[in-house]
């Protein structure tokens, strides 16, 4: 079944860095989504298929001159909408709402409180009450004719509104983020209940889909994908093997940046679990010659990402395509996916890092998805538990880990220090409840005493976190007898290191990597 005659939402995006959030709370659901742009939304025909429609958040606000509109024909369309955040301000102004910069601006968790029942919070309360995830500076001061007051915060009185004759509604806080309790909730009665929507998206015709899309545009061309051991890029080698066959041809590059033993450990999965040509490239010593006393993350990545291009294009003469496992969460950290004015982070070195002008094309089947979503897609797909749930390791590898200058002293000590976290971690049987865990080699020298000896050593940083898709996350609270042991470990074992802290941000305000 084709996804154009599958029953869906559309979600017009005004640049919020969870929108895709939002398509994925949908999908686990049951039901297709697409996000598309402002420009596209203004140009939305009626369609059938279309069951509702739901306005994302965005990083503009309404009381500036700049800030976008809601397209008339979207209303045209006469579909149930539902806005959020940004999308609950644009639907109550172009409605005849007012919209107003807010004395006391809301980031974090509020409290809300149920005023009157709606379709869309049945089930959403416990005891009137709730607690939600707030990212604004605008409010609904006075909501537009025909709509009523659902429920409140102590910051925005209009906290969730909704035209029940309409089907429209709007709620100031972000749902689909897993901060906001029982979230998902809010769009399930949504989709299901006042979109009227049937179950028709699983996991079985997402991978049909991305391999009928690799066979469309591959036809008989070869391919070659960037393997890296990790999850992304093995699902990736899997889906393009089932589509291709033997045209595939597979490739891993040590960058000199990997984890202690990793390159051994990535030539013996391969072997044991892909029946597929393999060609391993050690250019640890171009990467890090070429990364000589850089400093800026940005420059690091780009450098790394167009390096790799480079080896890539070098050993693929007769190839068109090259594959690799790039996620939704670099692609909306690095740029705007749909054209939208959302905030660039920084440019991972498979999106934004890459050069321009480029001999292959790219081939990103998992592009829209998330990590989660990636791991269940390997599950059907046979790959083994033990490469699905390793933790992610970036592209750029342990260059993003050494803020300012690397060397080769530094990736030594590094490398010691990141594998005794993660030996203890699995010891203690603690690897498999935390999303990703490292250590980074901070910029800093302080003063020790070993031995009854003076050091002048770097400082190491733990980052451990928890997560579903690594568009937020929290850090891990260990036990404080784990962190002593793991902080014990290093400091008498790898020598170059004489401090260990632990990074105890979120994300946001923080990235989960340094750089």
């Amino acid at each position: 079944m084709e996804k154009d005659n599958l029953e869906k939402i559309i979600i017009v995006d005004y640049g919020s860095q969870v929108t895709q959030l939002i398509a994925r709370k949908v999908r686990e659901i049951g039901v297709y989504s697409e996000i598309i742009n402002f420009n596209q939304a203004k140009s939305l025909k009626k369609n059938k298929y279309i069951k509702g429609i739901i306005l994302s958040g965005g990083p503009l606000t309404i009381t500036k001159s700049k800030s976008l509109d809601l397209p008339q024909n979207i209303l045209n369309l006469n579909k149930p909408i539902l806005g959020i955040c940004y999308g609950h301000q644009i639907l109550a102004k172009k409605l005849g709402g007012k919209i107003k910069k807010s004395k006391t601006r809301e980031f974090g968790y509020a409290k809300i409180k149920s005023n009157f029942k709606s379709p869309l919070t049945k089930n959403f309360f416990l005891n009137k009450k709730n607690s939600v995830w707030m990212s604004h500076q605008d409010i609904v001061y006075k909501i537009p004719k025909g709509f009523k007051k659902i429920a409140s915060t102590q910051n925005s009185k209009f906290a969730i509104i909704s035209n029940e004759l309409k089907k429209y509604y709007g709620v100031q806080f972000h749902p689909e983020v897993t901060h906001t309790k029982n979230g998902k909730t809010i769009i399930k009665n949504f989709v299901r209940h006042i979109c009227k929507t049937k179950k028709m998206w699983n996991l079985k015709k997402q991978k049909d889909l991305i391999i009928s899309e690799i066979k469309n545009r591959v036809k008989d061309q070869r391919v070659i994908c960037a393997l890296s051991g990790g999850v992304d890029s093995t699902v990736v080698a899997f889906l393009i093997k089932k589509a291709i066959g033997k045209k595939l041809q597979c490739v891993f590059i040590n960058n000199g940046l990997l984890r202690k033993k990793e390159e051994n450990e990535v030539l013996k999965n391969f072997k044991r679990n892909f029946k597929s040509n393999l060609k391993y490239i050690d250019a640890s010593r171009i990467f890090l010659t070429k990364l000589k006393n850089i400093t800026d993350p940005e420059a690091k990545r780009k450098i790394i990402g167009k390096l790799f291009i480079k080896l890539f294009e070098k050993k693929a003469k007769k190839f068109k395509f090259l594959a690799q496992g790039t996620l939704y969460p670099d692609v909306i950290e690095s740029k705007s996916v749909t054209g939208s004015p959302s905030s660039k982070i920084k440019s991972h070195h498979n999106v934004g890092g890459l050069p321009k002008k480029m001999k292959l094309s790219l081939i990103e089947p998992l592009k829209k998805l998330f990590k989660d979503e990636v791991r269940k897609l390997g599950k059907s797909l046979g790959i083994p538990k033990g490469i699905l749930h390793r933790h992610p390791f970036p592209g750029p590898g342990l260059a993003i880990r050494i803020p300012g200058k690397i060397t080769k002293y530094k990736i030594n000590i590094l490398k010691e220090a990141d594998f005794i976290f993660i030996d203890e971690l699995k010891k203690s049987n603690l690897y498999k409840k935390i999303w990703q865990a490292y250590v980074a080699l901070l910029p800093l020298k302080t003063v020790g005493v070993m031995g009854d000896s003076r050091t002048y050593e770097y400082t190491c940083m733990l980052r451990a976190v928890i997560s579903e898709d690594g568009m937020t996350a929290d850090f891990f609270n260990f036990e404080k007898s784990f962190i002593q042991k793991v902080s014990n470990r290093i400091t008498n074992s790898v020598k170059g290191i004489n401090r260990v802290v632990y990074d105890v941000t979120s994300k946001p305000p923080s990235t989960i990597e340094l750089e």
